[in-house]
């Protein structure tokens, strides 16, 4: 904690967001680029490193409570149970911090959980401008192409400070033509907060606390009232539907792709590619189109990944080929290939340069260095070591209906296409197993496993069960040495 460090932030997540139009999730939780509003306004606080991280919570408290235990629990729920406005959930929050004998001294940053756009930096800078000018309160403002639905700006006209915020729903024909508008985050003197929010009234509207009345308060009391506008209007966006969620993941995937093109990776096509906040990536790597990296996916350097592909929470070794693949917390060695149509599940493991190949799926296994899974087939609870191949059409056997088992496959072993391995069982090192076989004993070291019944002949057995068939036909004349006739 710095000795510049705020004394709280405030995240104000309260509202019930009725037109996101959902019944079961509500509107703080739904999420951006892989994680949810209140959580990229959380991640903004504590790159301050506040001494107080306040998130008040109200319409289903219970799974933002859930969310937040789990996910940020450096952040203190404060339940406001009646969502009187603005200025009560921050009464709220004050009131809950001062039982707990929190004293706030210094600056307090009131923001909100529903604008994933604005970052840490750009509340650092308000923090910073707020102590420089020795201002009672800051307000962070946007001059927007369409001010509807936010509160209006209103500034002195002899020395330009901010006299009043007017909502919406209060604002006059002339006030809703100003295109300044209040970003719902502002910093304040923790005294002087405490101080403006008991005198604030529910003489409006709606018969809400406003928040935004504190500033005439505090401005009518004789304390500056200071504002910063925001350097790109979209840092300070709310969400209050499905359309404005799609229109902030579209702007916030598009900063994440060019800061990633901007350390060196090459996204081929940004309009088809989507990454969360967590992917990260060294120099060189390549995204091509249609590519979606979720969660904690890292590209190494010089890898490839995609077309058609979409990763979650899967490292990617430096050089290595992953096409047209799903993968699910995964791990792809160095120069390992994978692809065209494959799926790792969680725990599929591959070491340098081994090889998942078209329509293979591997759950909980680890393949050695290189080792080849080329096509058709399925690997779940296994371990195959450096240099093995394992034919097509392969299956592991892993699932006897209540328990899972594992198979092992040693090193440098070749195994045949069609072969099912009824787990428990091991293959030794150097050890073959014959095309079609089930193997369900131990194959040792060096051995060759067969297990397929002898093939019989019967002769004959087409003319007289499928009589005046093509197939017949063709038979006859293949026995009397010629062509069958089309």
């Amino acid at each position: 904690m710095s000795a510049n460090s705020p004394a709280a932030v405030i995240v104000l997540a309260a509202g019930g967001g009725t037109r996101m139009k959902s019944n079961s999730l509500p509107k703080v939780l739904h999420e951006v680029c892989g994680r949810s509003l209140v959580g990229h306004a959380v991640a903004a606080a504590q790159e301050l490193t506040p001494e107080q991280l306040v998130v008040v919570v109200g319409h289903m408290r219970e799974k933002v409570q859930e969310h937040l235990a789990a996910e940020y629990p450096a952040a203190r729920a404060v339940v406001q149970a009646e969502q009187k406005g603005t200025g009560h959930a921050v009464r709220t929050a004050l009131e809950a911090l001062a039982a707990d004998g929190a004293r706030l001294d210094g600056t307090v940053i009131i923001t909100t959980g529903d604008a994933p756009l604005l970052t840490g930096g750009t509340l650092a800078a308000l923090a910073r401008a707020h102590a420089e000018q020795g201002n009672g309160v800051t307000v962070l403002t946007a001059v927007v192409p369409d001010a509807f639905g936010y509160g209006r700006i209103l500034r002195d006209e002899a020395d330009g400070a901010v006299a009043a915020i007017v909502e919406e729903k209060d604002a006059t024909d002339a006030q809703r033509a100003i295109t300044e508008i209040n970003s719902g985050v502002f910093a304040f003197d923790a005294k002087l907060l405490a101080q403006a929010l008991g005198r604030v009234t529910t003489d409006n509207v709606q018969g809400e606390e406003y928040l935004t009345d504190t500033l005439e308060i505090l401005r009518k009391s004789g304390h500056r009232v200071g504002a910063v506008v925001a350097a790109d209007y979209r840092d300070i966006l709310g969400i209050n539907d499905r359309v404005q969620l799609a229109q902030a993941r579209r702007l916030l995937n598009d900063r994440l792709l060019e800061r990633a093109m901007r350390a060196g990776v090459t996204v081929v096509d940004p309009a088809s590619t989507w990454f969360d906040v967590q992917v990260s990536y060294e120099p060189d790597a390549v995204v091509l189109p249609n590519t979606q990296l979720h969660g904690g996916t890292h590209l190494g350097e010089g890898c490839e990944v995609g077309p058609n592909s979409t990763l979650r929470d899967t490292r990617v070794g430096a050089g290595a080929h992953v096409s047209n693949t799903t993968a699910d917390r995964a791990e792809v060695g160095d120069g390992a290939s994978v692809g065209p149509y494959a799926y790792l599940r969680p725990g599929a493991r591959l070491a340098r340069r081994a090889k998942v190949g078209t329509y293979v799926e591997i759950k909980n296994s680890e393949l050695g260095e290189g080792a080849k899974v080329p096509h058709l087939s399925y690997i779940g609870d296994a371990t195959i070591g450096e240099g093995s191949n394992v034919g097509a059409a392969s299956v592991t056997v892993n699932y006897d209906g209540v328990n899972k088992h594992r198979t092992v496959i040693g090193a440098h072993c070749r195994t045949g296409s069609d072969n099912m391995f009824i787990a428990p069982v091991t293959v030794g090192d150097g050890a073959y197993t014959a095309a079609g076989s089930v193997i369900t004993n131990d194959v040792p070291a060096g051995a060759l496993g067969v297990s397929r019944a002898q093939q019989r002949n019967i002769e004959g057995w087409v003319a007289r069960k499928r009589p005046g068939t093509s197939s017949a036909e063709a038979a006859q004349a293949a026995a009397a040495g010629g062509p069958a006739e089309a």
